[in-house]
């Protein structure tokens, strides 16, 4: 038997430790001297240094109880604990790249803009959410779209915030959330007329057709190739002529060319977007706006073609 002095020079810890621990339960304590001080038993310094391991770990108390409390061989509750906890690092490691981004950019940039800086970044969660911009496309997506075909559209449309991001892309992605959370000026409305035309019944039908599309014409932007008819473009038309329960034809697709057109809000969110997936030095990757300017593209060639 111990006393509490003799096992906190043992465990090379304080006597106020221990005591806490005792306190709180886990370092029950085997019996009290005729003096009524505390006595521990002989596994009370293997205990005491696994408490102060996983404390080393920044595991808190109530899961310390849990694995001292685990009688299952494979220590599941230390798996759980640590699992969680590198959860929670991953969280934190990411916030701190975020911040650091954050404060490249306002050191680096000139005196004249740094309150207007500070301002944008000011604005973002660390790390940052894609909630507003998910907001941003239901408002542009057609009305009672459903939520299926709402879920797939997102998934690309929505870029995820890089987990160490370079000061370029978190700039990028601060642009993007002022650009998405900023009122639809004057009275315009928020989709585009084509999209609306197709009405609730084609909006599934057209952004399902749309999402195939943006992905075959995604593998030639990697490949660099210049846009030309084929099988992306015959998607993307597709997808349109299925929304208007029309026939892909040269009729057609005159008309779709000429009922297109670029919107230079949406060419933003699509430039910021590629910086937002592009880590530095590496090629712009592909996004929904860059492939629909593609597939734009290839529809006038094939046009000019059948003229």
């Amino acid at each position: 038997m111990r006393s509490i002095g003799e096992l906190a020079e043992r465990a090379g810890a304080t006597v106020k430790t221990v005591r806490f621990y005792s306190d709180q339960g886990l370092l029950p304590e085997a019996a009290r001297s005729s003096g009524g001080h505390r006595r521990y038993g002989p596994h009370a310094l293997e205990q005491l240094q696994l408490i102060r391991s996983l404390r080393t770990l920044d595991l808190p108390l109530p899961e310390i109880r849990r694995i001292l409390e685990d009688e299952d061989a494979a220590g599941h509750a230390l798996e759980n604990a640590v699992d969680s906890r590198l959860r929670e690092l991953g969280s934190e490691l990411k916030a701190l790249r975020w911040r650091e981004a954050a404060l490249q950019l306002v050191r680096d940039c000139p005196p004249a803009q740094r309150a207007g800086r500070l301002r944008l970044l000011g604005t973002l969660n660390t790390p940052p959410s894609t909630a507003p911009l998910a907001r941003f496309w239901r408002t542009w997506l057609p009305p009672r779209m459903p939520r299926l075909a709402t879920a797939a559209f997102l998934e690309v449309a929505v870029p995820q915030p890089p987990d160490e991001p370079h000061p370029s892309q978190a700039l990028a992605f601060a642009q993007l959330h002022a650009m998405t959370t900023a009122p639809c000026p004057g009275d315009r409305q928020p989709q585009p007329e084509v999209h609306r035309a197709a009405g609730a019944g084609g909006a599934a039908l057209l952004y399902a057709g749309l999402v195939e599309a943006f992905e075959l014409a995604a593998r030639h932007l990697r490949r660099a190739r210049d846009p030309h008819p084929g099988e992306a473009l015959d998607a993307y038309v597709a997808a349109y002529a299925s929304a208007y329960r029309s026939r892909d034809t040269p009729d057609f697709r005159r008309l779709l060319d000429a009922r297109l057109s670029a919107d230079p809000r949406l060419d933003r969110y699509w430039e910021l977007t590629a910086v937002v997936l592009t880590p530095p030095g590496g090629s712009p990757q592909p996004t929904p706006g860059s492939a629909d300017d593609w597939l734009r593209a290839a529809l006038q060639r094939d046009n000019a073609g059948a003229a």
